[in-house]
């Protein structure tokens, strides 16, 4: 009868320790140019994320129609600037919805003409405009060493000290007062507020800027450090 009952035991602890749903990704790509192959083999070795691609503008038009109220988690690697009042209006129904949303590297760069979208984000990358004085305008480097220091205690970096990534750096972006800083770095050329979490109606956001290519895509502390915030944003802890 103790081995039936053990038996049992196991059974029920198997069931339910594989049996969790992964987190459902709606990933985003589309503008600009990447490491295509890493960056997928990236979320592919993500344990318990599951991702569906979509790609600009499709990915607008399935958010207009609906479509990401069906993902966990809405991550965007893009860098998009067509954006129609209807799918305007959907982000913003996903964010009364609750519906998080992560955004890495170049997506700050979205939307130039779209102000609410840096409200959403909580920071913009400010492009070339014949509108704007060149000291308002922002920078970037490419191929320089960041050396990264998490803020507090965020569920993004839970088990992190200091790293560092061979990537690129934003400088003179602007970052709203309001975030929550979970990245910094004191390299030259960026901002200091490299990551950060907003919020936006009853949406959480991170804002993740390393991520420029396969060095970083494929480096254990980047891995984690998606996943983490992934899980964050899906409330698993």
């Amino acid at each position: 009868m103790k081995k039936t009952h053990l038996l049992l035991f196991f059974l029920v602890f198997y069931l339910f320790a594989f049996s969790e749903k992964p987190v459902r990704v709606m990933l985003v790509t589309g503008g600009h140019s990447f490491d295509t192959l890493p960056f997928f083999e990236l979320f592919d070795a993500l344990e318990g994320v599951e991702y569906q691609h979509f790609e600009q503008p499709v990915a607008n038009r399935a958010i207009a129609n609906g479509l990401g109220e069906y993902f966990d988690v809405l991550v965007f690697y893009d860098m998009w600037q067509e954006i129609t009042q209807p799918e305007k209006n959907a982000y913003i129904h996903l964010t009364k919805l609750g519906k998080p949303f992560l955004f890495l590297h170049h997506s700050l760069v979205s939307y130039q003409q779209w102000n609410e979208f840096e409200k959403i984000i909580g920071g913009k990358y400010v492009e070339k405009n014949p509108n704007i004085s060149p000291d308002k305008l922002s920078t970037y480097e490419h191929d320089v060493w960041v050396y990264i220091q998490p803020v507090g205690d965020h569920p993004s970096t839970k088990g992190f000290g200091s790293f560092r990534f061979f990537d690129e750096v934003y400088g003179n972006t602007r970052v709203s007062n309001t975030v929550l800083p979970v990245l910094t770095t004191k390299h030259p050329k960026s901002n200091e507020t490299i990551g950060w979490e907003n919020h936006y109606n009853l949406s959480k956001i991170v804002y993740i800027q390393p991520g420029h290519d396969y060095r970083t895509y494929e480096k254990e502390e980047y891995r984690k450090l998606i996943k983490q915030t992934i899980f964050y944003l899906a409330g698993i802890n």
